[in-house]
């Protein structure tokens, strides 16, 4: 017996529907005559949307299973789009199989457009658009609104908190559109680098200035973080590059909702000795160890 269906969507007689929904939607894709100029695409078209007509249907499936090549008057399958006028597919299954099928304009078979297919059977999957976007550091982590053009149309999209670099944001209902079906918007995200934080996973890291003599008697310091000014107390000889650890302070995971750390790095900002008492100097120049 022939598998000539199958072999029409290159899958094997044993695959699954997912296979052969997929082999379909690949080869449908790749055929379209609104997306394939080769005049020979539309009847290459026309019989890959006919087998998968059957294949997909599993009652059909199993009596082409059962009969073969027999239904189509002992011709390959090929052989068989190749001599029929595809322009009204539901009559030619109603011969093949008998009963009644619904009317399929969505199809595209009627007459000779083909552009409405495009969201028949999940191919308006296949009308996603692709596009790089890049986000601000600042609102990658605090998310917000950001204003885009995309093929000339003006887009207000969501930006969620910590988002990172590399992953994707989904708008609906703003790719291409082909027969009035319209595909989603697929943006690859790229955040920008910030001068002030660095960002591993959900924790931040800034850099802490600190005066000499807060560095070796200690005091209170301010600062800034994304959620809140904190005051934080820097203990007497803190070392320059020592880390100060202040938990929840980081990114909101997406998945988890936990905040990540915030490190803050100490930077000892030594004074110009120029400004500096002329007897503190001296005194430091005689006092100070090497």
């Amino acid at each position: 017996m022939s598998n000539s269906l199958y072999e029409t969507l290159g899958v094997d007689k044993s695959a699954s529907s997912e296979e052969i929904k997929k082999a379909y939607r690949r080869l449908a894709r790749k055929y379209h005559p609104d997306i394939n100029k080769d005049p020979k695409a539309e009847d290459k078209f026309k019989e890959i949307n006919a087998a998968y007509e059957i294949l997909s249907d599993e009652s059909k499936r199993k009596q082409y299973d059962m009969h073969g090549d027999s239904m189509f008057g002992g011709q390959s399958f090929h052989d068989f789009t190749q001599n029929q006028d595809l322009g009204n597919l539901d009559e030619i299954l109603r011969n093949i199989f008998g009963g009644a099928f619904g009317s399929r304009s969505s199809s595209g078979f009627g007459g000779n457009s083909f552009s409405s297919f495009s969201s028949y059977n999940g191919f308006g999957a296949d009308l996603d658009t692709q596009a790089k976007i890049k986000i601000p550091f600042d609102v990658a982590v605090m998310g917000g609104e950001k204003q885009i053009n995309i093929g000339g149309e003006s887009i207000k999209i969501r930006i969620p908190a910590g988002i990172n670099s590399g992953e994707k944001l989904r708008v609906k209902g703003k790719g291409r559109s082909i027969g009035g079906q319209r595909g989603d918007l697929i943006l690859n995200v790229a955040v920008e680098s910030s001068s002030e934080y660095e960002r591993n996973g959900d924790d931040l890291t800034k850099e802490l200035n600190i005066s000499l003599k807060t560095a070796l008697f200690g005091n209170k310091v301010d600062v800034q973080t994304y959620k809140k000014p904190v005051s934080i107390k820097i203990s007497p000889n803190t070392k320059p590059n020592q880390k100060i650890r202040l938990k929840g302070y980081g990114v909101q995971n997406r998945k988890s909702g936990i905040y990540g750390d915030l490190y803050l790095k100490v930077n000892v900002v030594l004074p110009d000795i120029s400004n500096l008492d002329d007897n503190l100097v001296e005194l430091m120049k005689e006092k100070l160890p090497q």
